[in-house]
């Protein structure tokens, strides 16, 4: 089963190159709602980088807590701007945290240009992470706790029918894996979650990003993806009894997938760098396979905006 679901390949670094046939065979595979597996693409980290993962409480500070323990879960780069979220670091550390992910951004963006060429004029690089604290044993309110299945909508940062792609990287020192849980095909998902769905109150969408609560202004998409992302994590029936599959990471090992269309759960883990990028439906081989599209079947609407649909306004993605 597990096999069916990743699509192992090699690299000899992340930057290629790839043969016709490995970069249809992958693009076909992340569009099916695959995940793409490098076994051994580690990232290279120099002693004192190492030093600076380890800081202890490294994610912590920060206001508006992610659990319950009050311990935000990463410490994010924004490429677009070179900023790096709130952490204990300072001066000379800080700056070299910032060097790290944008290091790692670059590398995972020069992966995907090397094997996914069709989507490289489109594919567009947001946020970094690093993601240093153990998954397992850790207190979160249903909404945040990512050990539940799910996919990713992102509250404040719509994306109008983009794609969500997202390169992970095992960094663990000390021979952590990270285990995952990967479940049903979306279209299924969708169609048993979809029905118990509310739509948003006249003016919300306007509303949230006239007061800055969103970068941009949430389309019909973006509300129904947000309900199955809630939905499915509040439903703990549902959780313990949906068909998955698990798949455990080692250290130095890669793998990426769209995780607006994977079913994904992380289970345990620690300090693992992460990446995302969107990219257009309109730049996929196969753009009916897009949780856009599939949506757009299983309601009868149309889900875009105007302005998204027809590129006419600027959407703030990274």
């Amino acid at each position: 089963m597990a096999g069916s679901i990743t699509l192992p390949l090699r690299a000899g670094s992340w930057h290629g190159p790839f043969d016709a046939g490995t970069q249809t065979a992958a693009r076909a595979a992340l569009e099916a709602g695959r995940i793409l597996l490098f076994p051994t693409l580690p990232f290279a980290l120099s002693p004192a980088e190492h030093t600076i993962l380890a800081t202890p409480g490294l994610a912590t500070p920060g206001r508006a807590p992610l659990s319950t323990g009050g311990a935000r879960k990463n410490l994010s780069y924004d490429p677009a701007t070179g900023a790096l979220g709130p952490s204990p670091l300072a001066g000379a550390d800080r700056e070299a945290m910032a060097r790290l992910l944008a290091r790692f951004g670059a590398e995972a963006e020069a992966l995907l240009r090397a094997l996914l060429p069709t989507y490289a004029p489109a594919l567009v690089r947001a946020r970094a992470s690093f993601r240093p604290a153990e998954i397992a044993g850790r207190a979160y309110r249903p909404r945040q706790d990512d050990r539940r299945l799910h996919v990713d909508a992102f509250p404040s940062r719509p994306t109008g029918g983009a794609r969500i792609l997202r390169l992970f990287c095992n960094i663990a020192d000390d021979g952590a894996p990270r285990h995952w849980r990967v479940g049903e095909p979306f279209a299924d998902f969708a169609t048993a979650f979809l029905p118990r769905l509310r739509g948003p109150l006249p003016g919300h969408s306007w509303l949230l990003a006239r007061l800055r609560l969103t970068h941009g202004t949430r389309s019909p998409y973006d509300w129904l993806m947000l309900g199955l992302h809630d939905t499915a994590k509040l439903d703990t029936a549902w959780q313990s009894t949906a068909r998955a599959t698990e798949l455990s990471f080692p250290p130095a090992t890669t793998w990426c997938c769209f995780t607006d269309m994977v079913l994904h759960a992380a289970l345990s883990g620690h300090a693992a760098l992460e990446q995302t990028f969107h990219l257009p439906v309109a730049a996929m081989a196969e753009p009916e396979r897009a949780p856009l599209r599939v949506l757009e079947r299983l309601t009868g609407r149309t889900l875009e905006t105007r302005s998204a649909a027809g590129r006419r306004k600027k959407v703030v993605l990274s």
